[in-house]
């Protein structure tokens, strides 16, 4: 029996539900959300990063990520800094940081166990594969008349 796109697309999602559960859990103790720990992921990536170019690489708006952002400049995970004209950048502090590495260690391990059962043909394979579905562009679909 062939897998179709709907049984593909529910076993992402749990893949991705259960890595989010799972990363959450590894990372309470640190005191930072998973989407905490991204934020300082994507700053140490791209230090002076824009809020709208956070927002987006992790997934929210820029209202939401505005809301984060304060509260994390509040906790001094991160800093804002000056950029050209009026934009503002964001930077890590020292605790971001130490947040960040220590953060790293707990996700590489939660995802190293996650995908122990795959040799590394098989991941290299799965990568494949979900590379060239992500390079597909999506279509929208109009809603059939109810």
């Amino acid at each position: 029996m062939a897998t179709t796109a709907e049984e593909l697309g529910m076993l992402v999602k749990r893949a991705q539900h259960r890595h989010h559960r799972a990363l959450t859990a590894a990372l309470a103790d640190l005191g930072i959300s998973l989407v905490q720990w991204d934020t300082l992921r994507h700053l140490h990536r791209q230090p002076e990063a824009s809020l709208h170019d956070l927002a987006q690489l992790t997934y929210q708006t820029d209202q939401s990520f505005g809301t984060l952002a304060a509260r994390m400049v509040d906790r001094g995970l991160i800093e804002r800094v000056p950029g050209p004209g009026r934009a503002v950048r964001h930077r890590l502090t020292t605790r971001g940081e130490q947040l960040r590495a220590a953060g790293e260690e707990r996700v590489r391990a939660v995802l190293t166990q996650s995908f122990a059962g795959l040799g590394e043909e098989d991941l290299d394979h799965l990568a494949a594969l979900l590379r060239r579905v992500l390079e597909q562009p999506l279509s929208p679909v109009s809603a059939a008349p109810v």
